[in-house]
């Protein structure tokens, strides 16, 4: 948990800074985006566990 806290933190302290400096922010802004951030994760944990039942 101590982990997502922190990666929330660091997300909010960058976002903050790139609107400071009106740089664009890197990460997608809409909902798309950010389904297809969960998309690659959700991806990650099925290869993981088909890759378990594998060996």
């Amino acid at each position: 948990m101590k982990e997502v806290i922190l990666s929330l933190v660091t997300g909010v302290v960058v976002g903050f800074l790139f609107t400071l400096f009106r740089l664009p922010i890197p990460a997608p802004p809409a909902l798309a985006g950010i389904a297809g951030i969960v998309g690659v994760y959700l991806g990650m944990k099925v290869f993981e566990w088909v890759s378990y039942f594998w060996k």
